[in-house]
């Protein structure tokens, strides 16, 4: 008969679903995937194919800021780049940041 109020209201809110209850975390991972994951993804794709299409005689920057031009493609994980006339040195493909000029493929006979 003596019951506070505080203790009759929290009597009866104890109820609610469990995906309401997850619902926050569920658009806060969703949030994330669009904003940091996705173009994450697709900036590490293009970086990918822009690797694999390099060949000799495109004028590369690597990860270093050196300015190079390839003069040979050694194999899936190493170029061999020229850094100044006469000088060449080997380098990992993944380390080229950016492609300055492309050289157009030779023409077939």
């Amino acid at each position: 008969m003596f019951a506070t109020p505080a203790y009759a209201q929290a009597a009866g809110g104890a109820g609610g679903s469990a995906i309401m209850q997850f619902l926050p975390l569920i658009l806060i991972f969703a949030i994330m995937y669009l904003l940091l994951i996705r173009p994450q993804q697709k900036k590490m794709k293009e970086h990918q194919k822009m690797v694999s299409e390099l060949r000799r005689g495109d004028q590369v920057v690597t990860q270093g800021g050196v300015i190079a031009k390839v003069s040979k493609v050694k194999d899936d994980k190493e170029l061999e780049v020229e850094i100044a006339e006469g000088v060449k040195v080997r380098i990992v493909r993944a380390t080229v940041s950016q492609v300055l000029s492309k050289t157009e493929p030779a023409a077939e006979s």
